[in-house]
């Protein structure tokens, strides 16, 4: 998910009562439930190898372990360092290690099950295993949850202020968000249940969350052929197994770390060349951003015709 979204997860926790366990505990569980992706730097290394990179190591289980700890020290020694300048605001509740962990750990544990309700995966157990995991949900940029959220910490926020019952508001905002998590989930379900059991009976069926319209799924079929339908439209110029795809990956990282990355791969016809894709981003906006060129001579006379 986006960060926003992350960060208002972390926001909404320490809201329903958690925050009042241990000062710099709204910290805690924001930047805790951010902390996962400082992967995002891989970004720089260009190409397709941050497809690779993302989402793995520092969303796995030691990753889990390790990271709360991190944070978790780092904010106890910034209570001590203000507390040595005389900086420590006097309104702060005291800095309790224990449960500084705790929320930490809390708050990152939170950002790998957001980052699995979308379609574009995560890498649970890595370095252990690099199968990714997709829960097809909750698009990775969902606005209702902005709204839900951040309407629920608003409200929450507004009520401290003056003095009410502050915690309520923030957990019928979680109440709230878990079920629109479960009403997605079960969207999904019937979607891809529908298209497995409907003609033609693909051995694969993915339904694609959408930006905004949360009712609707873009659904995606195929036999993982690389040969795919996207809403009843074909996709894909040729078969996987006409193209020697274990010899590009040999002389090419970018195709080496898509195929990694990939779920539903497919070979797009532009031009002269040839390109890999994928069904789940084979139409709109994105199509460009998830390609990448096969080298020449990858399908045999298919690159020419």
């Amino acid at each position: 998910m986006d960060n926003l979204t992350h960060s208002l997860v972390g926001a909404l926790i320490g809201q329903a009562g958690l925050k009042r366990r241990t000062g710099l505990a709204m910290p805690a569980l924001i930047i805790g439930a951010n902390i996962p992706d400082i992967d995002a730097s891989c970004v720089m290394l260009g190409d397709m190898q941050h497809l690779a990179l993302r989402r793995g190591l520092t969303h796995g289980p030691i990753a889990m372990l390790v990271l709360p700890l991190v944070l978790a020290g780092g904010l106890w020694w910034f209570d001590r360092w203000q507390a040595r300048r005389g900086k420590r605001p006097a309104g702060r509740l005291p800095v309790r290690f224990g449960w500084l962990w705790a929320l930490s750990l809390i708050a990152c544990l939170s950002h790998p099950a957001f980052d699995w309700l979308n379609s574009y995966g995560v890498r649970l157990l890595e370095p252990f295993g690099h199968r990714w995991f997709h829960g097809d949900v909750i698009f990775i940029i969902d606005l209702w949850l902005w709204l839900g959220m951040g309407g629920t910490v608003w409200w929450s926020l507004r009520r401290e202020r003056r003095g009410g019952e502050w915690r309520r508001p923030a957990r019928i905002g979680m109440a709230a968000v878990l079920a629109y998590i479960g009403l997605n989930a079960g969207i999904t379900w019937a979607n891809e249940r529908h298209a497995k059991l409907s003609a033609p009976y693909p051995l694969v069926a993915i339904a694609n969350e959408v930006p905004v319209a949360f009712w609707r799924r873009e659904m995606i079929i195929g036999n993982g052929d690389g040969l795919w339908q996207v809403d009843g439209q074909p996709v894909g110029a040729i078969r996987l197994a006409q193209c020697n795809l274990a010899a590009a990956r040999r002389r090419d990282r970018a195709v080496d770390a898509f195929l990694f990355w990939s779920r539903a791969p497919l070979i797009l016809r532009e031009g002269d060349s040839l390109l890999l894709g994928d069904a789940r981003f084979a139409s709109g906006m994105a199509r460009g951003r998830f390609t990448v060129p096969l080298p020449a001579g990858t399908c045999g006379e298919q690159a020419g015709g």
